[in-house]
């Protein structure tokens, strides 16, 4: 599976960014799904999660009601809609794909997901 990630800019507060995450070599409606962010200096942590049956969803509580997870099965394409942006969701964010995931669950950490985007910067600064 490869994943290529895009949307990232240089945003101000409570500005919107839309990721995107392609991917080709399997079709994401049945991967289990993540988006996780780096900041600098900082661990990697898991923003939100999809699971394959797109029932189930996780988010990190920081970004719960601005984040939503989604995906479009025909596109492939796996989206991180990132609304009333902070200054402290500047990070390069990443997603990644689970290839042999149970129906409904999500996955928060990131030694659970087998394949990984490059990464795509957002900075979100006045």
């Amino acid at each position: 599976v490869q994943l290529q990630a895009s949307g990232g800019g240089l945003v101000q507060p409570g500005d919107s960014l839309r990721l995107s995450c392609a991917a080709s070599g399997r079709p994401v409606g049945v991967l289990a799904v993540g988006w996780f962010r780096q900041a600098p200096g900082k661990g990697r942590e898991v923003v939100a999660a999809l699971s394959r049956s797109a029932s189930s969803t996780f988010y990190l509580d920081s970004v719960k009601g601005r984040f939503t997870i989604s995906r479009d099965n025909a596109r492939n394409t796996v989206y991180l809609q990132m609304n009333n942006l902070k200054p402290e969701d500047t990070a390069t964010y990443y997603c990644a794909v689970k290839g042999r995931p149970s129906s409904t669950a999500t996955y928060a950490s990131a030694g659970e997901y087998d394949y990984w985007g490059q990464g795509t910067l957002v900075t979100v600064s006045s």
